[in-house]
């Protein structure tokens, strides 16, 4: 499954430096939707379940559901290792904030 599919996605993506990541699992906590840990103890984006796990290439980018915009907001903001990168345009910024 898809951006889309099935599933109302934000304009928004999501990705972790997994360099920075410090394997705490706050943002599990906040968002299981879209974070998840595996045996390495390193977080990594989710979409439809699966693990985005190629750091640092386009394909660790996670559209983020309109439903988890806020907890990944709130997952970005209590992670220790500052690793969570949220990506928007412009426009969009705007409209989310404001239904928020």
């Amino acid at each position: 499954m898809g951006a889309g599919e099935g599933v109302s996605v934000s304009p928004v993506r999501v990705w972790i430096d997994q360099d920075l990541c410090t394997g705490d699992g706050l943002c599990l906590d906040h968002c299981p939707d879209v974070f998840v840990q595996l045996e390495d103890g390193i977080a990594y984006v989710a979409e439809a379940g699966q693990a985005l796990n190629d750091p640092g290439g386009a394909g660790s980018l996670a559209w983020v559901p309109v439903k988890n915009y806020q907890a990944v907001v709130d997952a970005a903001e209590a992670c220790p290792g500052e690793c969570i990168f949220i990506e928007m345009p412009a426009v969009a910024a705007g409209e989310l904030r404001a239904s928020a």
